[in-house]
């Protein structure tokens, strides 16, 4: 009795320990514009390795700001820039830091909408300055990224006075479809709401493409669960998400 009392009390924490492996909690800080990426990655992730992820979304500069005050996070999905701040990156694995997935820019329009010639660098000028508003998202990578754009055009002072700034880039498309922006300017990635339609990418010599980048956190609570996390990013089923989410993976 008391040997089979003892087994029952094995299998009990062993089945104890089996549950909070599945019910491990995953604090992750991803970019904003990855939402629609992490609709479909997410629960993915979460059914074939057993975690579940709480998930912070935000732009670059607060991602920074989260990093180095300490926000105890687990792993990142964020845009490159983010590793470019000395004391942010100081808080990863060094060697757990990948570039993931990218993306080039685009514009869209209300569906039925006209569609202006944006082919070259010149026409694209001429169809942001008929524009009477762009949605966007300035405070982040990649409306830093528009911003250089624009004053590359010479027409920095024009697009400010025309910006109708989004709190997320997951705002811009429905902003457009409600008529708010005449145009909605960022990564085509976050351009898949109803009622838009998508003008076309940046013309060649203007396009670039913004990188996001994954890593592990020095201060992880739950490191190998982070560690599973960044490795699955690398796996057949994610990168099928990531192309179907519109992005190139790498």
């Amino acid at each position: 009795m008391r040997s089979l009392a003892l087994l029952a009390a094995t299998l009990g924490i062993m089945i104890s320990g089996m549950t909070a492996a599945r019910t491990t909690e995953l604090k992750l800080v991803i970019g904003g514009s990855l939402a629609p990426l992490m609709k479909t990655l997410g629960p993915e992730f979460e059914r074939a390795s057993g975690h579940t992820l709480s998930i912070h979304f935000d732009s670059t500069p607060n991602v920074v700001k989260l990093i180095n005050a300490g926000v105890p996070l687990d792993a990142v999905l964020v845009p490159a820039d983010v590793f470019r701040d000395a004391d942010a990156r100081g808080h990863f694995v060094a060697d757990s830091i990948a570039d993931t997935a990218r993306v080039g820019f685009g514009v869209i329009v209300r569906a039925g909408a006209p569609k202006s010639d944006i082919s070259t660098a010149e026409a694209f000028k001429k169809t942001l300055l008929g524009a009477s508003s762009v949605a966007s998202t300035p405070s982040s990578a990649a409306g830093s990224t528009i911003a250089k754009v624009y004053e590359r055009l010479g027409i920095a002072a024009e697009m400010k006075a025309r910006t109708r700034a989004q709190a997320m880039p997951t705002d811009i498309a429905p902003a457009v479809a409600r008529g708010d922006a005449e145009l909605g300017i960022f990564l085509t990635n976050v351009f898949n709401a109803p009622d838009i339609e998508l003008v076309g990418p940046f013309p060649p010599e203007l396009q670039q493409e913004l990188v996001f980048t994954s890593a592990v956190a020095t201060g992880a609570s739950e490191a190998d669960a982070a560690k599973a996390f960044v490795d699955y990013l690398k796996t057949p089923a994610a990168i099928a998400a990531i192309k179907a989410a519109g992005m190139t993976p790498g």
